[in-house]
């Protein structure tokens, strides 16, 4: 049986069946028997009633309100047709990115901002070198575009040096335009950045 199925399936039996109030012991307990080792961010209320929503390591699953069972998968409302889950999904980025304050970020702001858009980047990605040929324009369109790193080979690596040292520059814009036309740089690497705070964000809410 496909996901959306037993999703679907699952919030039919759930109006018939009306649940117990959940016990988040019982749920916790859920989560910590199948992985032991699991971080849990939140539990709260579910779309799916009977159900609680718990959230680890950035993953949406539900657990229904006595501990027996665990659901992991798209949860869609019938009558508006959408992905409940993936729309929480959504909260989830929002709120993760919210954190990550200003001046952690490389920003080339529109004049007249009407949209922000946070960008996971690696400085070798050469679809990240595409886009950064057309910030100019996002940027009189009125789209501010905020650059955090995400160098895809991992720490050590060629690319996650370049995008320490155009962080640790003294002009962290002009580098970062500067290392995306493949033109060199100083390479100074011994400064606080945030490079592995952006790689492990990117990681926990889906960047691959």
């Amino acid at each position: 049986m496909s996901k959306p199925v037993v999703a679907a399936a699952l919030l039919l039996a759930s109006a018939v069946f009306p649940a117990a109030h959940a016990d988040e012991a019982k749920v916790r307990a859920a989560i910590t028997t199948l992985v032991p080792q699991a971080q849990i961010d939140s539990i709260s209320e579910s779309v799916l009633p009977g159900f609680s929503e718990v959230v680890l390591g950035g993953q949406v699953v539900y657990v229904s309100d006595d501990g027996k069972y665990v659901v992991s998968g798209a949860v869609f409302d019938v009558s508006t047709k959408s992905n409940l889950t993936e729309n929480r999904y959504a909260d989830i980025r929002r709120e993760a990115l919210a954190k990550v304050p200003a001046d952690k970020r490389i920003i080339f702001p529109a004049k007249d901002e009407k949209f922000k858009v946070t960008v996971f980047t690696d400085i070798d990605c050469g679809y990240c070198r595409h886009l950064h040929q057309q910030v100019a324009g996002y940027n009189d369109a009125g789209i501010t575009i905020e650059y955090l790193f995400f160098p895809r080979s991992g720490p050590g690596t060629e690319s996650w040096n370049k995008a320490v040292a155009v962080w640790c520059a003294d002009d962290n814009k002009a580098a970062m335009t500067a290392a995306k036309n493949g033109e060199p740089i100083e390479m100074k690497t011994d400064c606080s950045n945030p490079v592995n705070d952006d790689f492990e964000l990117g990681k926990q809410i889906g960047v691959s």
